[in-house]
């Protein structure tokens, strides 16, 4: 976890000796707090709780996106689970920094009072991405009031179960693709969704979009990757040639790029079972493999 820290005062740097990693001090709180919002796991402020609240105010977005943030007073009395105490790992954070530094941990989320299981930080645990944020809370508040709930776990673009479901997707999936060079992004984009549809399956549960080594700078393929946050895995046409299975050969890809089919035995690769070949539209060669049965 990538955690960024900043302590007021002199005596609460002192603290970056028993968290061993880096404190920062004598930086414009505002300024540092915009600085790393957005690229870092975590935020912890060491000094006051009024001064950190004032610095995120102005930055927060939403539960799914938000960094977790903590604050510690710098005497080290009591450590406080402040911001995405369950997605963002903040509560998990607190009990581990509370144990290190012989802080009481603050954590106030009503399903951790109860020591009821919160379903955002299971999503998070196994690995599944969140589809409609907006059912966490009603979904919480029946839980807390024992009420049944409706929760779908699944690759599959299904009807809801419950008048109010909450929608979590497996990041199971791997999708394989090629395409031409310079492929429109958006067009590449749109692609991948109508051929997603009809598998019937989540763009949310894409884990990893596959291809070769060639492709590793492809617009399309980065600019996708990056609006999704995915890993763009790639291998070589000797190591994807080695891929076992039956796939569809084209002699055009093999004098291309020295491999005979790239999507296909890249989502092969990296996915395991392929589920859906080699399907081509608009340029661009696309397959599905993983875990799941679709």
């Amino acid at each position: 976890m990538n955690i960024a820290a900043i302590a007021f005062t002199e005596r609460g740097q002192q603290w970056e000796k028993v968290l061993n990693f880096p404190v920062d001090r004598g930086v414009p709180v505002m300024e540092w707090t915009r600085t790393h919002f957005d690229c870092s796991d975590a935020l912890l402020f060491i000094g006051a709780c009024g001064i950190a609240v004032r610095a995120i105010a102005p930055l927060i977005r939403g539960k799914t996106t938000d960094p977790a943030v903590l604050v510690m007073d710098e005497l080290g009395r009591h450590i406080i689970s402040l911001l995405s105490g369950h997605i963002g790992g903040a509560n998990d954070l607190t009990l581990a920094l509370a144990e290190k530094t012989g802080a009481d941990p603050v954590i106030t989320t009503a399903t951790d009072l109860r020591g009821i299981p919160a379903i955002d930080s299971f999503a998070i645990r196994e690995n599944c991405a969140i589809q409609n944020p907006a059912a966490i809370a009603p979904v919480a508040s029946a839980t807390l009031a024992g009420t049944p709930v409706g929760v779908a776990i699944t690759e599959r673009t299904l009807k809801a179960p419950f008048p109010v479901t909450l929608w979590l997707r497996p990041r199971t999936l791997v999708l394989g693709a090629g395409c031409r060079r310079g492929t429109d992004p958006a067009l590449f984009e749109n692609t991948v969704r109508q051929f997603l549809d009809n598998c019937g399956v989540s763009l949310l549960s894409l884990r990893a979009l596959a291809t070769i080594d060639r492709k590793q700078e492809e617009p399309a393929f980065v600019t996708f990757c990056q609006r999704y946050r995915l890993p763009l895995l790639t291998s070589d046409a000797e190591t994807l040639s080695k891929v076992p299975g039956i796939f569809h050969a084209s002699p055009f890809v093999e004098a291309t790029v020295g491999v005979d089919n790239v999507c296909e035995r890249a989502a092969a690769l990296h996915g395991g079972t392929l589920l859906t070949g080699k399907t081509v539209r608009n340029g661009i060669t696309l397959a599905l493999a993983g875990e799941a049965q679709i």
